[in-house]
């Protein structure tokens, strides 16, 4: 406990011993003078003057009278107390008398122990008992009037030496975003470089990027480079329930970081504070319009605002207001997307550092296996590789647990008490060789890296598949329509071996319907519509997503995209049976080791498709070792009796 705590503490004790003292002691002498008391003052007057010779002796104190009387036999004397008469002449005429009658009587001081009695019941008592009041009750008001008057006071938190000290080499795969910050940082240190050529100092950072991808990390980064204050706080602690608190906590962030500057600010999910204004409830005078006001004039308003660097992160840009996002208040603008294979490499360097590692462990094919994997992902996958190999008392990390981490990380882990009745499994094993199939048949689609039919997470199988390009932004339409029809592969399969059709393919059908509409409405690949833009969607940026569709055509151009989104579905459709039937025997063939083997990599794969190994070699094992990089995207068969799921493509979308 803190000094405050103990005093207290020992001060309720002593209070409490000292009340438990005097209850004692009043029961104590209380009990013995209801015990020996049995006359009355009248009654011990009377006796005096008719029979004194029955006293033997009386002890007169400061307010009793202590009398001993004679017992009927010897060594049986009775002690009484009484109490003095109040008035001085009465307890003169009473000592006359006694003197008149011949009884032997003397006079007793208090002794020290009755004025201590005394000084703790008339002082200390009551002292303690006023100190214990003003202690729970006076300080108490006094520190909730305070809280009310700091309520208004920003919860920004400033970095010391106590939290671990990240620099620029523990950021690795945003490389760009390193060059950008590492100037502000230079501009903190020498400034007097900059200002030589009459450069100022950019007023605001904003960090742009999906989650996951190191936006906070390189906060935390410059927090350790710059050596100048630097405080953080997030978006969501600026707004409360009560008006004018977010407004208040924004001029005390600034007016603490004036009285450091030069210093760092770091908003972390700005967008909580920053949405466009005009679109929430209350208009002009909803409370986050009012706190984001305040922000805006803080970092660039009237009075100049020299020395503090805002730095701020979301991954929400599309809905923050443009006043905020205008030069003089962020400056500059980095993006910090989802890292290339040089990233993840170097984001893998980082992150096995220190962990001990196997020799079959390449970074390279780490890397080439993670396409789409933000710095968090690669991060949870070290981690999740680590578990494993805990689980299964190794004491190095394998690849085997990568291999394994990676699948964790995209789909779940494996349900091994979830198992197919041999009806589903069949099922699963047709739908997903036509997946694999189709894909590996089409020149423009993406390559399988391995099919398995063992339930993950959600789903019931998967095909996992490797881009041609790391990093692919632009796509064509002969590309499009190759995923297409290998997404529409395991549906196909389904029809052409049980003559039936299952709910596993509802994930397929969703997304082979999103493909076909953007080529038709936001693309301009359809023939008969030609480059044109139909529909724009309007989202409302308070909530932050897009709801709504702004349908700028008529129903006769809405029939027209139905039928070409069902033109396109059609056409990839009849591409993908057509490869199945030619293929019919492979698929037995293949389906017959998968149900066995439960999982091919992409080698044994090809090599019963392409005539190049028999089942038995599979059997034996020609070649277990995968060759290629893990899926970016999977295509999924979720259970029977589960409701169908989307699973999450990391490929990047065509810009």
């Amino acid at each position: 406990m803190k000094g405050f705590a103990w005093f207290r503490f020992i001060l309720i004790a002593g209070f409490v011993v000292a009340i438990l003292a005097i209850l004692l002691r009043s029961s104590f002498m209380g009990g013995l003078g209801s015990a020996g008391r049995t006359m009355t003052y009248s009654n011990f007057y009377r006796l005096l003057q008719t029979n004194p010779a029955q006293i033997e002796r009386v002890t007169l104190t400061k307010d009793t009278i202590d009398v001993v009387l004679h017992g009927a036999m010897p060594g049986q004397d009775q002690e009484q107390e009484l109490v003095l008469p109040p008035s001085d002449q009465a307890q003169a005429d009473l000592i006359q008398l006694m003197s008149k009658q011949g009884v032997n009587f003397d006079f007793k001081h208090p002794v020290l122990g009755d004025i201590f009695s005394n000084i703790i019941e008339w002082l200390i008592i009551p002292f303690v008992f006023i100190l214990f009041f003003y202690l729970f009750f006076v300080r108490q008001a006094q520190s909730s009037g305070n809280q009310a008057l700091q309520f208004g006071r920003a919860r920004v938190k400033r970095v010391t030496d106590s939290v671990p000290k990240v620099t620029f080499e523990d950021v690795a795969g945003v490389e760009e975003a390193k060059q950008e910050l590492a100037e502000i940082v230079d501009f903190l240190k020498n400034a007097k470089k900059f200002q030589a050529l009459g450069a100022k100092i950019p007023k605001g950072v904003l960090l742009l990027g999906p989650p996951g991808c190191g936006k906070t990390m390189l906060a935390r980064a410059v927090a350790g480079e710059a050596g100048v204050p630097f405080f953080h706080i997030s978006g969501s602690d600026f707004v409360e329930m009560f008006v004018g608190v977010g407004a208040s906590r924004v001029r005390d962030l600034f007016d603490t970081a004036k009285a450091h500057r030069p210093s760092l600010i770091f908003i972390d999910e700005i967008d909580a504070v920053g949405r466009q204004r005009g679109t929430g409830v209350g208009g002009g005078h909803d409370e986050r319009e009012q706190t984001l006001n305040q922000l805006l004039v803080e970092m660039d308003g009237f009075d100049p605002n020299a020395g503090v660097i805002v730095i701020a992160a979301t991954n929400r840009p599309d809905v923050l207001d443009p006043a905020l996002l205008r030069p003089g208040r962020f400056d500059r603008r980095v993006v910090v997307d989802a890292p290339d294979f040089a990233g993840r490499k170097a984001i893998f360097s980082v992150h096995l550092r220190g962990k001990p590692i196997d020799d079959d462990v390449n970074v390279d094919t780490l890397a080439k296996r993670t396409p789409g994997f933000t710095g968090a992902d690669i991060a949870n996958v070290v981690n999740e590789a680590a578990i494993l190999a805990a689980r299964r008392d190794k004491t190095r990390i394998s690849m085997r647990e990568f291999d394994e981490a990676s699948e964790r990380v995209v789909m779940g882990p494996e349900r091994k008490s979830r198992r197919h009745t041999e009806k589903e499994l069949r099922i699963v094993a047709y739908h997903e060789l036509g997946h694999a199939i189709v894909a590996a048949k089409l020149p423009n689609a993406d390559q399988v890296y391995k099919i398995t039919i063992v339930p993950r997470g959600m789903s019931g199988g998967a095909t996992w598949y490797i881009p041609k390009e790391d990093m692919q932004f632009l796509r064509t339409k002969q590309e499009m329509m190759d995923d297409i029809a290998a997404t529409l592969g395991g549906r196909v399969a389904e029809e052409l071996v049980f003559g039936d059709v299952t709910t596993g393919a509802t994930s397929d059908l969703d997304r082979a319907t999103d493909l076909a509409r953007a080529m038709v409405c936001e693309y301009g690949m359809s023939e008969r519509l030609g480059m044109v833009r139909l529909g724009r969607r309007m989202g409302s940026p308070f909530l932050g997503r897009d709801l709504m569709e702004d349908r700028d055509y008529s129903e006769e151009v809405a029939r027209i995209i139905d039928e070409e989104v069902r033109a396109f579905i059609d056409q990839g459709y009849e591409r993908a049976r057509a490869i199945l039937t030619e293929y019919r025997e492979k698929m037995d063939l293949i389906a017959e080791v998968l149900i066995e083997k439960e999982t091919l990599t992409r080698e044994e794969f090809l090599a019963l498709l392409e005539g190049r190994a028999t089942p038995d070699d599979i059997r034996k094992g020609i070649d277990n070792t995968p060759t290629a990089p893990p899926a970016v995207g999977t295509q999924t068969t979720p259970p029977e009796t589960e409701p169908p799921i989307i699973q999450p493509r990391l490929r990047p979308e065509p810009a």
